[in-house]
C-alpha cells in the first residue's frame, strides 16, 4: 500500500459535478492498493497515518497528529500510485491491485482509520474524481507499507 498525504487547509472531491467527501483542516489522502497488501498493512498505514506528527504546533514545530489539532482525512482511491513508468512512455499498472479485491480493502482502511476516532471522508472507488487540494506548507508525505519492501 502506498499512501500520498498532504496537509491541507481544505479538501474536496467531486464526481459528476457533485461533491462527495469534504473537510477542512487536515489531510487528502491519495491510497493506491497492492495485490499483496494483507489486513495487516492497513492496520499499520491506518495507524501511522492518523499519528503522524506533521502539523505544527504552538512553536511552530511538526509536533501534532491530525487527531491532537481535531482534523479530518478525506481518503480517495488511486491505483495510479502503484504505476510502473521505468520502461517506455506508458505506465504500466500491473502493480495495482485487483478491482474487487482492492475496493474491500480500501473500505477496510477507511473503517480503521475511522475507528481510530478521526472523521474520515472518503472519493468513489473507480469513479472519475476531480479533487480539491488547498496544501498547507506545502507539506506532502509518500509512506509504503513497510511490508511492501519484503513481498
Amino acid at each position: 500500500m502506498k499512501l500520498v498525504i498532504q496537509r491541507v487547509t481544505e479538501s474536496s472531491v467531486m464526481v459528476a459535478g457533485q461533491v462527495v467527501g469534504s473537510i477542512g483542516r487536515g489531510l487528502c489522502v491519495l491510497a493506491g492498493i497492492a495485490p499483496t497488501d494483507t489486513e495487516s498493512d492497513l492496520d499499520w498505514m491506518a495507524n501511522k497515518l492518523v499519528g503522524l506528527r506533521i502539523f505544527e504546533d504552538s512553536s511552530g514545530k511538526m509536533n501534532l497528529s491530525v487527531k491532537d489539532i481535531g482534523g479530518g482525512v478525506l481518503i480517495i482511491s488511486q491505483f495510479t500510485l502503484l504505476a510502473d513508468c521505468i520502461k517506455g512512455r506508458r505506465p504500466s499498472f500491473i502493480g495495482a491491485g485487483d478491482p474487487t479485491r482492492a475496493a474491500e480493502l480500501y473500505h477496510l482502511f477507511l473503517k480503521k482509520v475511522s475507528d481510530l476516532d478521526v472523521p474520515v471522508e472518503q472519493g468513489i472507488f473507480r469513479a472519475d474524481m476531480q479533487v480539491h487540494i488547498e496544501n498547507d506548507g506545502p507539506a506532502t508525505f509518500i509512506i509504503e507499507s513497510p511490508h511492501a519492501a519484503t513481498k
